[in-house]
């Protein structure tokens, strides 16, 4: 018999306003028994049913939420919520290489697709998805006949459901390298060993952005497979990639010779020591682009990775020519757009340069974001996201010396999102 888990009294209210996750110090009593990892059913504290989710006894979240009607997580509920999400990414234009499915965004609680041409890689992040796995294989073979199915679930945030962490075929046949199109370049992906699932398919809108601000010199730190060094390679002189893997950066020059550019240089070091090189020799950039990996995983690690960005974007801004552009970014989910512009205000005062924001962006709309009403008013209201992603992009321009006045322009672009 399904479980039936009782919420203390008010407890209910986050969740009923549509966020998914139940923790388990928010549980007043659970009845019946099934297995760890079935659907379980979830009531208020006065017996009101609230919805169905995954049931979790290892972790911290008891129950991810996913149906809150009479429904059930048979084949046909997961067709038609593949199909769904696969259908949202097709009406806003995206073909060959997108994010597919989202995980709660998708109501599809802790399930990660991304498609790569005719290829797909899963994550599965919660036990309970992780024991359907071969349900969901079935469904996207059905649906989209992908010639191979790839599982990236080798991720840390597995170990807090009490499962290892994975890599693995699921079906078919995939490439070490499966070639996608992203923005009219040829890219070369590493599904099986490279960053997330291969890729980081948020930033393709900012990649594309990127080229009307990387005439000239154009250095790109944390550089990876090269997503912003290739697309800055379309309108720039010359490109430099740098990144702190050999591996990584012989992708780029593989990708850069699939597009016949002559102009992409690259350079292995630590990000951090090659832009203090870069400022002891007074080299500088007509633009600099960082896109660093995530500085802090907690909150307890958010004052180092202030720090850590705060060290980078200052180095920046002295690199940067009169005139020229800083394209910044930001994916930890701690460090809060706010806090990212504190830290990019300080950095632009110790620079002694006089800088203006451009532009700010955020991840691609295939990665979209969750808005649901919290118990605080409405100014205070938090967007719930799944897997600690936020996504702070923001150009700014790089003046000759500091003025009297600081002026901060802001054209905002953001991504539809569906509520």
């Amino acid at each position: 018999m399904a479980y039936k888990v009782y919420l203390k009294k008010n407890e209910e209210k986050r969740i009923v306003a549509g966020h998914s996750w139940v923790y388990a110090n928010e549980v007043m009593k659970i009845e019946n028994r099934d297995k760890n990892g079935s659907l379980a059913e979830v009531y208020s504290y006065d017996g009101r049913f609230i919805g169905k989710g995954y049931i979790n006894h290892a972790s911290k979240i008891l129950v991810r939420i996913f149906i809150r009607n009479d429904s059930t997580d048979d084949e046909e509920y997961y067709l038609d919520s593949l199909k769904q999400a696969d259908g949202y990414r097709k009406k806003l234009g995206y073909e060959n290489c997108y994010r597919m499915v989202f995980a709660e965004a998708d109501n599809l609680p802790a399930l990660i697709v991304d498609k790569y041409g005719d290829v797909l890689v899963m994550q599965c992040l919660s036990l309970g998805i992780d024991m359907r796995k071969k349900l969901i294989c079935d469904c996207l073979i059905k649906l989209f006949s992908p010639k191979g199915i790839y599982e990236r679930s080798d991720v840390a945030v597995r170990k807090k459901e009490g499962l290892e962490e994975v890599k693995q075929l699921l079906y078919g046949n995939v490439p070490d390298y499966q070639p996608i199109c992203e923005n009219g370049i040829k890219m070369l992906v590493d599904v099986k060993n490279g960053q997330k699932t291969g890729y980081f398919l948020d930033q393709k809108e900012n990649r594309l952005t990127a080229r009307k601000y990387c005439k000239g010199e154009v250095l790109d730190c944390f550089c990876n497979s090269g997503g912003f060094s290739l697309n800055a390679a379309t309108v720039a002189d010359s490109v430099t990639a740098c990144d702190i893997s050999e591996l990584a950066l012989k992708n780029v020059r593989d990708n850069a010779e699939l597009n016949g550019f002559k102009n992409i240089q690259t350079l292995c070091g630590d990000v951090f020591e090659v832009l203090r090189g870069f400022k002891k020799q007074k080299r500088q950039f007509d633009a600099v682009i960082l896109d660093p990996p995530a500085f802090c995983k907690t909150a307890d690690e958010v004052k180092d990775a202030y720090r850590g960005y705060k060290d980078i974007n200052l180095t920046a801004m002295k690199i940067v020519k009169s005139g020229g552009f800083l394209l910044t970014c930001s994916c930890s989910h701690y460090m809060s757009f706010n806090l990212f512009e504190k830290m990019l205000m300080e950095a632009a005062r110790e620079s002694g340069r006089n800088i203006r924001s451009v532009e700010i962006k955020t991840q691609a709309p295939t990665i979209r974001l969750c808005f649901v009403q919290t118990k605080h008013n409405i100014s205070n209201s938090l967007f719930y996201r799944s897997f600690e992603l936020i996504m702070c992009n923001i150009v700014l321009k790089i003046l000759k010396k500091r003025g009297l006045d600081r002026v901060f322009l802001y054209l905002i672009k953001l991504p539809n999102y569906r509520l």
